[in-house]
């Protein structure tokens, strides 16, 4: 049976606008020419040293973009931190925690809830093994995890390429397959910023890197795609090869849900209907599907959530391949030349 087309979201009427330089786009240009004033003094402030930047004594690595909605940031932050500890590091994760309810500086553990941490924390937790902490100032996070966990000795930093106010020693920018679009700011536009602007390295999922990449910028490739498996809510799991002739309801609450819906197609599953929902959707409101004979698939970031009220879901965790290049470079980051 054919899935019809899922809910439309208003990311998914924005990232059709920011395709190409459309009247939509030209009309929405003078916005954008404020919000590019506004945060390009934020940023000369802190490059005429009229704000300091703070740096919390570890190497830091900025795993961030210049576009709106997802890039896979988090995906890269897991892979990244899953090398250093391969070479002997003891990392940490720090992150905001975008799209909880609490402002604070806490800890996100396995056992948090998504509201008090965020869906990613909460994913970064319960999949890394190395302690995470969240709060709206980076520094902040940073200082109170190296006080709870003082043989950390590397910092990862989710998201945060606009977040100066934390000095970092390393920069990566992650861009998705639409590259910078039509290369405009916000509104008009998806860049946060303008681009091309410094970063250590740059990932792409893209077969090339995106438009204005300088050539002297070290840029890789990246690849995601579904685990062979989904899990439960009790922490097994179950093949997907096992799902092939169930009736799937398929349930993505990401910047960009139709990729998630394509992928499980392609297994091949039989996924009858489809909804997206906005990234980092709470599920408050949320209703299951009237049908009772669908099974629910979603993603990994939406498990947490959805499983406080249907814990029978099934979540598909994603797969991250990185070329090799990246990691080589980040080992030759001074920085980064030793864990001791």
């Amino acid at each position: 049976m054919r899935a019809p087309a899922h809910q439309g979201t208003g990311s998914d009427r924005l990232r059709s606008i920011w395709r190409s330089r459309s009247l939509t786009a030209w009309a929405l240009l003078p916005v954008a020419a404020l919000y590019g004033v506004l945060s390009g003094l934020q940023r000369k402030l802190y490059q005429w040293g009229w704000k300091k930047a703070q740096h919390p004594g570890v190497p830091v690595i900025v795993i961030g973009n210049v576009i709106a909605g997802g890039a896979g940031k988090t995906p890269v932050t897991l892979a990244t931190v899953a090398h250093l500890q391969a070479r002997g590091f003891t990392p940490g994760i720090i992150s905001r925690g975008y799209g909880r309810s609490a402002d604070d500086c806490r800890e996100a553990t396995a056992q948090s809830l998504p509201q008090d941490v965020g869906d990613e924390p909460l994913l970064m937790a319960r999949t890394s093994g190395v302690p995470v902490f969240v709060a709206r100032q980076r520094i902040a996070a940073a200082r109170a995890l190296l006080a709870a966990y003082p043989a950390t000795n590397v910092l990862v930093c989710d998201d945060g390429l606009q977040h100066h106010a934390l000095a970092r020693d390393v920069q990566v920018c992650v861009f998705n397959s639409e590259g910078i679009g039509n290369g405009w700011l916000l509104p008009a536009g998806p860049l946060r910023e303008p681009w091309p602007r410094p970063v250590t390295a740059v990932l792409h999922s893209a077969p090339q890197p995106p438009q204005g990449t300088p050539a002297s910028t070290p840029s890789f490739l990246l690849q995601r795609q579904l685990a062979p498996f989904a899990v439960r809510s009790n922490g097994t799991r179950v093949a997907l090869s096992d799902l092939q002739g169930q009736a799937l309801h398929a349930l993505a609450a990401i910047a960009r849900p139709e990729e998630f819906f394509a992928m499980l197609r392609a297994m091949p599953l039989n996924v009858v209907s489809t909804e997206g929902l906005p990234d980092h959707y709470n599920f408050e409101s949320w209703q299951r599907p009237s049908d009772e004979h669908l099974l629910v698939v979603c993603t990994e970031k939406d498990a947490a959530k959805i499983w406080q009220t249907m814990p029978q879901a099934l979540a598909v965790p994603l797969h991250l391949q990185v070329d090799q290049g990246y990691f080589d470079l980040l080992d030759a980051q001074p920085c980064l030349s030793s864990p001791h």
